[in-house]
C-alpha cells in the first residue's frame, strides 16, 4: 500500500510539516515523487517512520536515529525488542511511582505509617532507572557491573537531608563552573575548589573513591554527546573546561 503525506500523517499522527521536515534532513525520504509532484510512501518507509517515533519516545536525538537506521547491520526485529524492554522499564518507573503515591494517600488518610525515606524511593528509583537508560551501558562497561550496581543502592539508601545536600551541591557545581570558566584557567584556584567539589558530589554516588576513575568519567564529559549537552547547554566550553580541570586535580 502506498501513502501521500496528508494520508502517512495521519496514519502515524504526526503533522505533515514533520514529514516533510523528516525529508529534507533525510532522516524519512519518500519511496518515489508521482507525475504531480507528490511524495509518496510505501511499506520500507512506514516501517522506518515506525522506528523513528519509537526512538524518539525514548528521547534520542533525530541526528542519532540516523546514524543507528543507517548502519549497515541495522536489524529491524533487534530494535523492537529493544524498544520493547525500555517500555517495559518506563511502565516499571511509572508503576513504582503509583505504589508511592497510594502509599502516600494511604499515609495521610492515617491508614498505614510511611517514613520519610519511604516517599521518596520512588523518585530514587526513578532516577537511577533513567540513568540507567541513558548511560548504562557505557558506565557500566567502563567501571563494571559491581560498582555501578553498589552505587544505585548507595542512592536508594540516602535520607532526605542526604539528597536535598547532594542536589544543592550539584546546584553549585555548576554555578561556580561558570564563574570558573571566565578566568580561562582550569589550574587556577577556582576551577580546582570546582573539580574538589566534583569529587565529594561523586563520592556521595559511587562506593569508593579513585583519581583514576574520576579522571575517566571526566572524559566522558567530552567524549559523550549527552555529557557535553548537559555541561555546555548554557555555555559551550563548559564541559572541556571542566574536564581539564579534574584532570588537573587527580594528577596532583
Amino acid at each position: 500500500m502506498e501513502y501521500t503525506v496528508q494520508k502517512l500523517a495521519k496514519l502515524a499522527g504526526v503533522s505533515t510539516r514533520t514529514l516533510r521536515y523528516y525529508d529534507e534532513i533525510e532522516i524519512l525520504k519518500p519511496a518515489r515523487i508521482n507525475s504531480s509532484g507528490y511524495r509518496i510512501y510505501g511499506q520500507n518507509e512506514v516501517d522506518r517512520l515506525q522506528q523513528i517515533l519509537f526512538y524518539r519516545e525514548m528521547n534520542v536525538g533525530l541526528d542519532k536515529i540516523k546514524a543507528i537506521l543507517e548502519q549497515p547491520d541495522f536489524d529491524e526485529t533487534e530494535a523492537l525488542k529493544t524498544h520493547r524492554a525500555q517500555l517495559l522499564d518506563k511502565r516499571k518507573q511509572l508503576d513504582e511511582l503509583i505504589r508511592n503515591v497510594e502509599k502516600s494517600i494511604a499515609h495521610s488518610e492515617r491508614r498505614i505509617t510511611m517514613t520519610n525515606q519511604e516517599k521518596f524511593e520512588g523518585f530514587k528509583q526513578k532516577m537511577i532507572d533513567e540513568n540507567e537508560e541513558k548511560y548504562g551501558t557505557e558506565i557500566r562497561e567502563k567501571y563494571g557491573d559491581d560498582k555501578i550496581n553498589k552505587s544505585n543502592a548507595k542512592l536508594k539508601g540516602m535520607s532526605e537531608a542526604e539528597m536535598e545536600r547532594v542536589n544543592r551541591l550539584a546546584e553549585t557545581i555548576l554555578v561556580e563552573l561558570a564563574e570558573a570558566f571566565e578566568t580561562g584557567d582550569p589550574a587556577g584556584e577556582k576551577a580546582q575548589e570546582v573539580a574538589a567539589m566534583h569529587k565529594e558530589w561523586l563520592s556521595t554516588y559511587w562506593d569508593t573513591y579513585s583519581k583514576e576513575a574520576h579522571a575517566g568519567l571526566a572524559q566522558m564529559f567530552v567524549d559523550d554527546e549527552r555529557f557535553t549537552a548537559y555541561y555546555d547547554k548554557d555555555q559551550p566550553g563548559l564541559a572541556a573546561f571542566l574536564r581539564d580541570a579534574i584532570v588537573i586535580f587527580t594528577s596532583k
